[in-house]
């Protein structure tokens, strides 16, 4: 069996998008056309990483690969169900203390609600625990 490379192999890559729909070339030659159902291009600038690019792709019946890979799978999921997932995941006792310990907690209209959002918006970041 062949090493796995320690680092991630660079290609060169080269997007031409258009109005529903884009070429996309890899090393110079072409996606085959209907191949490529969509893309994330995601690129630090400031830490100095190589960027990355997932390609969301349709694959035909009886498509086989071989060989090594470093493998990115793309999740769809609405905004929605990413937020009803985490919030099913709250313990709302916890919730409940820690909103109302909130050393920023102001009282008046809202006051509980504003307190459990913010405390909710720290735990998504992660800062403090659900």
């Amino acid at each position: 069996m062949t090493d796995t490379p320690a680092e991630p192999q660079a290609h060169g890559v080269r997007i031409d998008s258009h109005l529903g729909h884009a070429t996309i070339s890899l090393d110079g030659v072409p996606m085959p056309p209907g191949t490529v159902t969509g893309y994330t291009l995601q690129h630090d600038i400031a830490g100095g990483v190589i960027p990355l690019v997932v390609l969301h792709t349709r694959q035909p019946d009886g498509a086989v690969f071989e060989g090594l890979a470093r493998v990115a799978v793309g999740v769809t999921k609405s905004p929605g169900e990413i937020v009803a997932a985490f919030l099913a995941q709250v313990d709302p006792v916890l919730l409940d203390q820690q909103a109302l310990n909130r050393s920023d907690y102001g009282g008046g209209e809202g006051a509980t609600a504003r307190a459990m959002l913010q405390t909710l918006t720290e735990w998504a970041t992660g800062g403090g625990g659900s």
